[in-house]
């Protein structure tokens, strides 16, 4: 009996891309653990993937190409296997055939964070589709409002250096569950905790985070920039601006003096649904303690004035020169530190990639309807379950059953978004194929190496999309390019040595030392090394220049309220990680049914009690779920976690049933916690002890 350890990196969309040891014995994965010497990840891996194994090795694993013999929407029984000859052939006639009627742009590859490893979800298949002029993807479904934010005040996606949060005095986790979704961030906060500093999380629930932190401050949805500017309002008030480091580092402040002037404290926390001590006591906190850290999450992003949301309270460590300070200032993503640049690997010198039409990802379904022109005929997905992920499922659904639509699916089992393809062609998983990791909660990279043989046929999506080109006649040498050359590309000129992580698994890849302050002297990605309170440029987009506050959209209409009086947001679970481990049978024992979340206020004014059947609805869809009284949320503001499968829920929806195709105000991000609701009994039975989702 032959037994082996390997090192690898875990690929899915977390902050955290953990580097773990994965046991092989006679060529099968046994064991899987945390590398106890990663700096950041300490050798702990989070409850969704220490059960990844069962991913790797369960029965349901897709194994061979699939071609579609039935009708659309209905499951694998509309489906036959087929050779991968048979099958890329198939791909390569539907793409030429939607590229003779309509343009190369009718091809839209859609993909996204199913693996964030860049070789095999960011180089050869983006690669492919920019050298046959295909539609550019917007990938905007997750972090696209912060990134437009952060580019405008900050430079780039940038902030304090992550580990060095040990040395905060307070910290304030701002949308932020860290439990949930930043796990190995959290020893970092506790650390500065047992030190003495003070924690706050803010956010509309009473999440674990919440729970363990010394304050919670839990405003409407939405609302998160009114706070800020309350919050900075009263730091001005009381003379806490460091106004020597503002004047030498930062743009604006005199205008946004003048805004402040509008945001009394009394009115920020009328609009944010709050007490006015909780926010004046939580200015007076930031304004006299030295070095602050606020942690900025993705869940303030979901709502129409995400961007505002950003750009706000990552103003206001610049009024105090919290950046001054290891530990100090505030952090939504490591990104901009890393030099990496994909879209260089995708799109490479020399190799032609005519213009082309950019369509919004998080638009997916009013591009398949109706928005789309010329229309989409043809869709490739990759590393995503659109069926899962995207707003407005039910028009989405309508869209993918188009008679004129052929679709492609890359994956690793049946999801809901393989109902509707055309051809179905089988992927690896992580410990089968060669990736390389950036991270955006920290400073790291990491090499993952193929350590297992693939079930079956499947094989690396690398491989597939440099076979679809030569069905394709596609020959420029650079789509025959090999997974180690991809990945050498990707470091080229970054001063990360491919040989090197091929030794040591990972390095630290960014300029930014564990303990510093890298913008204590400004030096800001801008182009003149300062943030900015204004950014004129964003007139040009329809957007406030200034710091400000746009206010949400549904949750703020008080006339969509008559009918749907319950505001709607869809946080992540513990146990499922988007939708990659929704279909497990132990995550989702862990996880439970789809469960509606009520205030007991908002229960009891419905009829309604824990366990109870319930119908949550508007005037786009609906979908089932059992009752959950809880009052870890407030009154008129219900929740329900996200990234369920339909074909796996009572009633065949879920929330994204119910969520709309509307843009946030900066980078065109979803608003997914933008969304009202009513909540009404269902007819007893719809919902079966046992049935799928339970």
């Amino acid at each position: 009996m032959a037994t082996t350890v390997h090192p690898g990196a875990c690929p899915l969309d977390c902050p955290d891309t953990c580097v773990w040891q994965l046991t092989v014995t006679d060529g099968r994965p046994v064991a899987l653990r945390g590398d106890q010497e990663h700096p950041f990840t300490r050798g702990v891996l989070c409850g969704k993937v220490n059960r990844y194994l069962d991913a790797v090795t369960g029965p349901d694993r897709l194994t061979t190409p699939l071609v579609r013999v039935g009708p659309k929407g209905v499951g694998p029984v509309s489906y036959r296997p087929a050779s991968w000859d048979e099958a890329v052939r198939r791909v390569a006639d539907g793409l030429r055939a939607s590229i003779d009627v309509h343009g190369p742009e009718s091809v839209l590859p859609y993909y996204f964070a199913g693996t964030m490893g860049l070789v095999q979800g960011w180089s050869m298949g983006p690669r492919l589709f920019a050298h046959l002029g295909a539609s550019r993807l917007r990938t905007t479904i997750c972090t696209a409002a912060s990134r437009a934010a952060l580019s405008s005040v900050y430079g780039g996606s940038v902030g304090f250096e992550p580990e060095s949060v040990v040395e905060a005095k307070l910290v304030v986790l701002w949308g932020a569950n860290l439990l949930s979704t930043n796990l190995h961030h959290w020893p970092f906060v506790r650390q500065a905790q047992q030190r003495g500093a003070h924690v706050v999380t803010i956010d509309p629930l009473r999440t674990d985070t919440a729970a363990r932190s010394d304050a919670h401050v839990a405003p409407l949805p939405g609302t998160d920039a009114a706070l800020a500017l309350g919050l900075m309002r009263h730091i001005r008030d009381l003379g806490a601006v460091d106004r020597p480091w503002v004047a030498a580092h930062t743009v604006g402040w005199d205008r946004l003096q003048a805004r402040l002037d509008e945001w009394p404290v009394e009115r920020a926390a009328a609009e944010c649904g709050l007490d006015v001590d909780v926010v004046r006591d939580l200015g007076e906190r930031i304004a006299t303690t030295r070095p602050t850290a606020i942690r900025i999450g993705l869940g303030l992003q979901r709502h129409a004035g995400a961007g505002q949301a950003v750009r706000a309270i990552a103003a206001i460590p610049l009024l105090t020169g919290d950046f001054r300070y290891p530990g100090g200032g505030a952090l939504a993503t490591t990104s901009g530190h890393h030099r990496i640049d994909a879209d260089r690997v995708a799109r490479p010198a020399g190799m032609p990639a005519p213009p082309a039409r950019s369509i919004n990802m998080s638009r997916l379904a009013a591009a398949l309807t109706d928005e789309a022109d010329p229309p989409v005929t043809a869709l490739v997905v990759f590393d995503t379950n659109p069926v899962a992920t995207v707003p407005d499922q039910n028009r989405l659904r309508r869209g993918l059953t188009r008679a004129d639509l052929f679709t492609v699916v890359l994956e690793q089992r049946w999801t809901d978004t393989c109902d509707f393809a055309d051809v179905v062609l089988p992927a690896t998983m992580q410990p089968e194929h060669l990736d390389l990791h950036t991270s955006y909660g920290h400073h790291y990279a990491t090499l993952n190496r193929p350590v297992l043989d693939p079930p079956g046929q499947a094989l690396p999506n690398t491989e597939i999309f440099r076979r679809i080109a030569a069905a394709l006649g596609l020959d420029h040498p650079r789509l025959r390019d090999s997974d180690e050359d991809l990945a050498r590309q990707l470091l080229d000129g970054t001063g990360v040595d491919y040989d090197e992580l091929t030794r040591r698994t990972y390095v630290r890849a960014t300029g930014v030392a564990v303990g510093s302050a890298p913008y204590a002297e400004g030096g800001f990605p801008s182009h003149d090394g300062r943030a900015r309170f204004h950014d004129p440029r964003l007139t040009g987009q329809g957007v406030d220049p200034l710091v400000g506050y746009t206010p949400p959209v549904e949750v703020g209409d008080a006339v969509l309220a008559r009918r749907f009086p319950l505001a709607l947001i869809s946080p992540a679970g513990r146990f499922f990680l988007n939708s990659t481990f929704a279909s497990l049978p132990w995550h989702r024992s862990r996880t439970g049914p789809p469960r509606i979340h009520l205030h007991p206020v908002d229960a009891a004014a419905r009829g309604l009690t824990d366990g109870d059947p319930a119908r949550v609805h508007n005037d786009r869809g609906e979908f089932l779920a059992t009752v959950a009284v809880d009052d870890a949320t407030r009154p008129g503001l219900a929740f329900t976690y996200k990234a369920y499968w339909a074909r796996l829920s009572p009633g065949g929806s879920t929330v994204n049933a119910v969520t709309g195709v509307r843009d946030t105000d900066l980078g065109g991000g979803p608003t997914f916690h933008d969304t009202r609701v009513e909540v009404q009994a269902a007819p007893a039975g719809v919902i079966q002890p046992g049935q799928p989702g339970d």
